[in-house]
């Protein structure tokens, strides 16, 4: 599912949009032919919000929304009153998308950097609205040092560096992304076009989240947790600030 049909991909701001009913499954999985939802994945959680079908204004709140088999589904309260055809408004929970998307692009700088300054590979990340964490492969667990690097990130953050979001051909985001180093994940092998996500002056990542415009958006971040998870395994939580 490309942008065409994800519209959140290159476009994170759009809040409401107009789609068909393309299917229902077990009378509340429905797929649209396009949408603004956020389904879970990479360590994000997916967008709520409503469907409004046209017709007669009615309201079908929806609950969840995953990926299965390349298509986006919204797990939609009382969908069994919906059916194949209908056109319907949808509206996301803009507060939580916000949230979300200023956490996203702020997880991006944390990985960044913490691999710069330590050499932390990121194994893995999970975003939630009152706190997101990171996890980190490294050897020596220095708290203080990791603490000292959060003057840094905030640093960055105020210099308020524009986030663009495009899709380049696999053969020319592998050259112009060259390494991921600092974080063990890969391409899969049938995707032909990559989404970029550019920190504009400080890093390009391959991503398929929403993200802020500006760095200035995340407002700035505190740790307020840090774990020993095992062997080289180290957990950093943290919130927005403002």
């Amino acid at each position: 599912m490309g942008p065409d049909t994800a519209l959140y991909l290159l476009d994170c701001y759009k809040k409401e949009f107009e789609a068909k009913v393309r299917s229902i499954k077990d009378g509340k999985f429905v797929v649209l032919d396009k949408t603004v939802f956020y389904p879970t994945g990479g360590g994000q959680p997916n967008d709520t919000g409503i469907l409004i079908r046209k017709s007669d204004n009615k309201e079908f709140p929806v609950v969840f929304v995953g990926k299965f088999d390349d298509l986006i589904s919204h797990e939609v309260q009382n969908a069994q009153d919906l059916k194949e055809g209908d056109e319907v408004i949808g509206k996301i929970d803009w507060d939580r998308r916000y949230k979300h998307m200023r956490f996203h692009t702020a997880m991006h700088l944390v990985a960044v950097l913490f691999n710069k300054e330590t050499g932390a590979v990121t194994t893995g990340n999970q975003i939630a609205l009152d706190k997101s964490r990171v996890d980190i492969k490294l050897e020596n667990f220095d708290r203080e040092k990791i603490q000292a690097l959060i003057p840094k990130i905030n640093a960055l953050i105020a210099e308020g560096h524009p986030v663009k979001l495009s899709y380049v051909p696999r053969e020319e985001a592998e050259k112009r992304l060259k390494s991921f180093n600092f974080m063990e994940i890969g391409f899969d092998p049938n995707i032909k076009d990559i989404r970029i996500v550019d920190v504009e002056g400080f890093n390009a990542q391959a991503c398929g989240g929403t993200h802020i415009a500006n760095t200035k958006e995340i407002g700035s971040i505190q740790i307020v947790k840090m774990e020993n998870k095992g062997k080289d395994n180290r957990r950093i939580y943290f919130e927005l600030v403002s």
